[in-house]
């Protein structure tokens, strides 16, 4: 979507206007203009954020969240378009859907010269900077100041890259190793720029958290919050096979977490990562016994290290507030996609379960946006970079794809506004395969066609293609695949033709040859 070009008369009206006048308004424009701190986290799903209920939302340490949201609004049905970090990131730069901007999997990276709202910032007068995870491998652009970490970083003393010293991550390992909780240094870095700006300008900052993702540490003054908590479980976590729910995959299940953790109990070297309060084991355990003892590791580890987030949520808007550019600030608090925490019995993310799917967001504007409300409609992470060019008053990204919410946030919801939402996660795993849905206020469809095709990092094992039905109003936790009900038949063949025409609409053509034999295969209406 692009801005509304001045007509020639209103152009020829500002010219003949008295040269004062002119500065006038010209410094009004630019006073009008607001600035933006976009806060992204990885992993930091909706059950643990306390705002969104759950099993979790009275343990939840998140004063500052919910302060956010009793003064701005909360978006309930916020969904990111390809649940894996990479690709995410990827449609909140661009606005554009993997296939369009060519980010599909963790293996792929944002090229420089891809065009972003950084970039269209930027050219519109803004001062842009980026603090913290960035993870698309090549060199970010479009910001006058990053500081980034190696890959997805570490939690303590992190590699952190600059312009001086960018190496892509895909080639090496090589930067300047900053000492400190990587949550912590991200917000001194981000206050920092702040108080050296350019004042007279707007500013975009990026301030990007490593938390929650795995291993889930912690800073030290968090070490003994939730010590002797028995957490509770989400009703399905003890559900170890399918035939109940009717689930066509098996999924990233705890005892996985479990055995990670084992393995990097035998040494520092013995795992990818190192992770917080080891040992650990289940040996000699029962099954039930065994899961619920990894669940409660999780989730204690999960809610410290989201701890730190609200902890530095609060840092900076004390900053703000003693700066005095609250009103004027757009404050946007994000996930680049929702987690498992022991739902169905799984960890991790990728699947079009709500879980996975769902990006809590929540955002503050006091000059726009009225206080303590909720907002229904189907948000898209492609939609993004169009709000944010609306507030700015520039071009949106030339592949973008979204359009911008800002008076749905008003109360206003455009009459036009989307009904449904169109999902691709592309990697292919037997236990998590390659899949496409849709999602409407009510209904999920979703259609696993089980093939890696042409897509980096996955396996060369097909699945079995499966479709899964869900009804959101009757079952919200989605404890049962009602594809074969008949009660729901015709319902399911024109969710089909919906999908069918959304996967059109965001130009997903799919000319690889498989794709296509699979479709005529398993696709039938």
């Amino acid at each position: 979507m692009r801005r509304n070009v001045p007509t020639s008369s209103v152009l020829l009206a500002a010219i003949t206007l008295p040269t004062g006048l002119l500065t006038a308004c010209s410094e009004k424009v630019e006073e009008e203009r607001p600035n933006v701190l976009f806060i992204l986290s990885d992993d930091h799903t909706s059950q643990a954020w306390g705002i969104y209920g759950g099993v979790l939302a009275n343990y939840v340490k998140n004063d500052n969240i919910r302060r956010l949201a009793e003064e701005g609004c909360v978006l309930d049905n916020c969904f990111c378009t390809n649940s894996i970090s990479v690709p995410s990131r990827a449609s909140i730069m661009t606005g554009a859907y993997s296939h369009q901007n060519g980010v599909y999997t963790l293996e792929d990276a944002l090229y420089p010269e891809a065009d972003n709202i950084a970039k269209r910032m930027q050219a519109g007068g803004y001062q842009t900077a980026l603090f913290g995870k960035w993870h698309l491998k090549k060199e970010p652009s479009g910001f006058d100041d990053y500081c980034v970490f190696h890959d997805q970083g570490e939690y303590y003393n992190p590699i952190m890259k600059t312009p001086s010293n960018w190496i892509d991550d895909d080639v090496a390992k090589q930067g300047d190793t900053i000492p400190g909780f990587s949550t912590d240094i991200v917000t001194d870095m981000t206050i920092k720029w702040l108080q050296n700006r350019d004042k007279k300008k707007p500013f975009m900052t990026f301030c990007h958290f490593k938390a929650t993702h795995e291993p889930w540490d912690f800073p030290e003054r968090f070490k003994h919050l939730y010590d002797e908590v028995e957490f509770p479980e989400p009703h399905n976590m003890i559900e170890f096979s399918t035939e109940k729910s009717g689930r066509t995959f098996r999924g990233q299940q705890l005892e996985n977490m479990g055995w990670r953790w084992e393995t990097a109990s035998k040494g520092p070297d013995a795992w990818w990562c190192q992770y917080p309060e080891l040992p650990f084991s289940t040996q000699g355990m029962d099954s039930i016994s065994g899961r619920k003892k990894i669940y409660q590791k999780l989730i204690k580890d999960y809610l410290r290290c989201g701890a730190a987030i609200d902890d530095n949520i609060g840092r900076l808007l004390k900053y703000l507030d003693e700066e005095g550019i609250s009103k004027n600030t757009i404050i946007v608090y994000v996930s680049d996609q929702g987690y498992f925490l022991g739902e169905h019995g799984f960890f991790d993310k990728r699947m079009m379960y709500e879980e996975s799917l769902r990006m809590p967001f929540v955002v503050r504007y006091p000059k726009e946006i009225p206080a303590g409300t909720r907002n229904k409609d189907i948000i898209q992470n492609t939609d993004f970079a169009s709000w944010l060019a609306d507030y700015a008053k520039v071009d949106t990204p030339e592949k973008a794809q979204g359009r911008s919410f800002r008076d749905n946030l008003k109360g206003s919801t455009p009459t036009d506004w989307r009904e449904s939402m169109y999902y691709r996660y592309w990697t292919q795993q037997r236990i998590r395969p390659a899949h496409i849905g849709i999602r409407n206020e009510r209904y999920k469809l979703i259609f696993l066609y089980g093939d890696k095709l042409d897509t980096k990092g996955s396996e060369k094992h097909a699945s079995v293609p499966s479709w899964e039905f869900y009804d959101l109003q009757t079952d919200p936790y989605e404890d049962k695949n009602q594809y074969s009900n008949t009660e729901y038949a015709s319902i399911i063949e024109q969710m089909k033709k919906d999908l069918l025409k959304l996967k059109e609409e965001a130009g997903d053509v799919d000319t690889n040859p498989r794709m296509q034999e699979i479709m005529a295969e398993y696709f039938k209406i």
